[in-house]
């Protein structure tokens, strides 16, 4: 009852959604040059025995890249399919994997259309990063008998209430996931509370401290840098969210005070704000540059606004210290892995459910401090660009934490190989 209810409120705001599409596609060409595949409609190749891994974004992307490599070695004869929803994600797919697998964009969940893009893809396996499920995705690949896995899966306590809400209509498709591979046990025993029986709920650790970072971060990074004076004070304000960039800007000020030469270089989190990043940063009266218009940073800047995509490893490399953007406003915050495995300290707003149990991980470590408010970041800021040596520490103990949490891929695809040979 509760899917139909579902399917036929989703259905009535296809026409909003549609019109949301093509004005997405007026403004990026990604959109309209590829939208029936939303539909579940587009020519795929001959594959394999194929393994269906979805990944909605960026974050998740960059996640699955190591499983898959992994699935990839172990079993070189099948074929990966890889679903997102963001051309960003495309993108990084592209850049990551290039015809190694087949990407398309995934399905609205409506029914016909899941049941097209099946028709095409034919997987015999779908593993769902993180945690992204869809009732008629999950239905219709369950009447295929293709077991179900989440992996890297997660879940904050907030998330978990939603779903206890909802558990008498969906205890369907909870019960009939084959696999639920936690990041922690804080995930595991939110799992738990939904009544998913606990053979099928394993604790792997998160496959993000498996990542692999190589010479070329450092090498784009002294690109970036070439201009600027080694003894500057550089720090990144990354993944930014509204409301976030004028507070971030209000700190950089106050900071260059006590360090005239200070930078801050700014990356908001999604594309449509690039532009409103930068004009606030002049507005405000500093002297600014964006990316896509200066392939050095120039002597003279005191703001830096990166507005490319896929770029954020190198410009982490570039900088001093590292700020977490979606931690002030209450999103969750992001990877801190990404700036802790290049050994920068971190720092992290007050809201950072998202990643909680790595980021206590981390402040347990000594490589990251929470702040709570705006005169707490600058304090910060402040004691970690007058005190090097502190710094320095910080920056070791976030990279020592992280290759000790290494070796969740391996664990994630050991408990689905059982899966995948049957």
């Amino acid at each position: 009852m509760f899917r139909l209810v579902y399917t036929i409120l989703f259905s009535l705001c296809m026409p909003f959604v549609y019109l949301k599409l093509l004005w997405r596609g007026y403004k990026a060409k990604e959109y309209k040059a590829r939208k029936l595949e939303r539909f579940g409609f587009f020519k795929a190749p001959d594959l394999n025995n194929s393994i269906w891994v979805h990944a909605v974004s960026v974050g998740e992307v960059l996640a699955a890249e190591p499983i898959i490599r992994e699935i990839q070695r172990r079993f070189p004869e099948r074929d990966i399919v890889i679903t997102s929803m963001t051309p960003t994600s495309s993108e990084q797919i592209w850049k990551r994997f290039g015809d190694g697998v087949f990407h398309v964009y995934a399905p609205y969940d409506i029914p016909f259309m899941v049941k097209a893009f099946l028709r095409r893809v034919k997987p015999e396996c779908l593993i769902i990063m993180e945690t992204e499920l869809w009732p008629n995705m999950i239905h219709q690949v369950m009447k295929r008998n293709c077991p179900v896995v989440i992996a890297n899966a997660r879940l904050s306590e907030r998330s978990a209430k939603g779903y206890r809400r909802l558990r008498p209509a969906i205890g369907w498709m909870l019960n009939d996931l084959s696999l639920v591979l936690c990041q922690y046990a804080n995930d595991a025993s939110r799992f738990e509370s939904l009544e998913i029986s606990k053979e099928k709920i394993v604790v792997t650790g998160s496959v993000k401290f498996d990542l692999s970072l190589g010479d070329d971060h450092s090498q784009n990074a002294a690109l970036i840098m070439k201009e600027i004076s080694a003894s500057r004070q550089v720090w990144i304000a990354a993944s930014t969210h509204e409301g976030e960039d004028e507070l971030v800007l209000s700190v950089h000020a106050r900071l260059r005070q006590h360090f005239p030469d200070a930078l801050l270089i700014l990356v908001p989190r999604h594309p449509e704000r690039f532009e409103s990043a930068f004009q606030l940063a002049l507005k405000k009266g500093f002297e600014s540059f964006r990316r896509t218009e200066q392939r050095h940073i120039p002597s003279q800047a005191e703001v830096f606004v990166v507005d490319t995509m896929g770029e954020l490893m190198d410009f982490y490399a570039a900088s001093h210290v590292a700020f977490i953007g979606g931690s002030f406003a209450e999103i969750g915050g992001h990877n801190p892995i990404e700036p802790g495995a290049l050994g920068k300290p971190i720092i992290i707003g007050p809201h950072y459910f998202n990643f909680e149990a790595i980021c206590q991980q981390l402040v347990d470590a000594g490589g990251m401090k929470v702040v709570e408010d705006e005169l707490a970041l600058l304090e910060t800021l402040n004691n970690l660009f007058s005190q090097p040596k502190l710094a320095q520490e910080m920056g070791h103990n976030a990279l020592q934490k992280v290759l000790a949490g290494k070796g969740a891929v391996n664990r994630v695809v050991d408990h689905l190989q059982p899966l995948l040979e049957k």
